[in-house]
């Protein structure tokens, strides 16, 4: 079980239409393009995907100009259980390439449980019974939309939304999804679109609305301007942009309430978790986002769950159809503790 191994790897690319266009403050999304990997032992096939964001740097492209060193690195390592040296490995041949690192990583960690016959949670030691809701989010559109998408996601069951702004008129929009959703724990998130006086303004009237937190408000070229709105903001206030790796951990610390960490962002499962202990060191809570992803990636942050204070993994969700199943979550809700299936959980569909 343990020792040199025989693995073979491959990676390809699939184009993943949304079911509805997705906006954001920084532009519309139509398609999601993942890099989806593969790492094989003769018995079992550990499956991850590269979820790549030009805001990050990478692409698609990007993604496949480095896969094939980064999985004969791998391959050169031999021991699907050596996560070590693997991790070790990978940043010594690439340097950066986050997205494209998690998807081998992910793929390792899959395969690593699956050897053991233990879902990745166990892997990592982690309690199944902790347990955490996922936001379903609600992009930009006009606020009668808004209060549409709204709707439909509170008869599918979800209880939490992530509402979307960075509009010239944001109260009209989260007052119709609020509207929409009287019962529902709200977030906002602005993805960088206000300056600190808009921010701290604004989080006055979101207070208002009852939002539970307001994530990244003001760009992470900034740092000052995050700490300034979190000193005078209404709501609690969580730091993504400005959250990417493991070093940015203490810089946001007296910045935020919250890191959101995303494997996308800091390159695999373990980095994740190593970025969730330094925050609650830090005194800082927890969230784990996703890109748009398909469920060969969202699987695997499922299984972090208990680790998390609060969690937005609703990625494959907003696909209009994905290749591989993942953990259920119905209506947002995470529950680990009857799932018996090896490694992160996805399946092709």
């Amino acid at each position: 079980m343990t020792g040199d191994v025989d693995l073979s790897t491959a990676f390809e690319r699939v184009e993943l239409p949304l079911e509805t266009p997705f906006t954001i403050a920084r532009g519309t999304q139509y398609t999601a393009a993942n890099v989806v990997v593969r790492v094989e032992d003769g018995e079992h096939v550990g499956v991850g995907a590269a979820a790549p964001s030009g805001h990050y740097g990478e692409s698609a492209a990007t993604v496949e100009a480095v896969l094939p060193d980064l999985l004969a690195a791998v391959e050169d390592v031999a021991d699907p259980l050596a996560l070590d040296a693997v991790d070790a490995r990978l940043d010594r041949v690439v340097g950066n390439n986050p997205a494209a690192k998690a998807a081998v990583r992910i793929a390792c960690c899959d395969l690593a449980a699956k050897r053991l016959d233990v879902p990745l949670y166990r892997l990592f030691g982690l309690d199944g019974t902790q347990t955490v809701t996922s936001s379903f989010t609600i992009g930009i559109d006009d606020p009668e939309r808004m209060a549409e998408k709204t709707r439909d996601a509170v008869d599918a069951g979800y209880t939490v939304l992530k509402t979307k702004l960075g509009t010239d008129d944001d109260e009209a929009r989260l007052a119709a999804v609020r509207e929409a959703a009287p019962d529902a724990r709200i977030r906002v998130d602005a993805n960088e679109a206000w300056t600190p006086r808009e921010a701290v303004d604004n989080c006055e009237w979101l207070a208002n609305y009852d939002v539970e937190f307001c994530e990244q408000p003001v760009p992470a070229e900034h740092p000052e301007g995050l700490r300034y709105v979190y000193e005078r903001s209404a709501v609690p206030i969580a730091a993504d942009e400005s959250c990417v790796t493991l070093a940015d951990i203490p810089r946001i610390a007296d910045a935020c309430d919250i890191a959101n960490v995303k494997l996308m962002k800091c390159g695999g499962p373990r980095q994740a978790v190593a970025m969730f202990h330094a925050a609650r060191a830090h005194g800082l809570e927890t969230m784990l986002g996703c890109m748009i992803e398909t469920n060969a990636a969202i699987a695997a942050s499922v299984q972090l769950a208990p680790l998390l204070d609060y969690a937005d993994l609703d990625g494959s969700l907003l696909l209009d159809a994905d290749p591989y199943d993942g953990v259920p979550i119905p209506g947002g809700d995470v529950d680990l503790s009857g799932v018996e299936r090896a490694g992160t959980g996805a399946r092709e569909a």
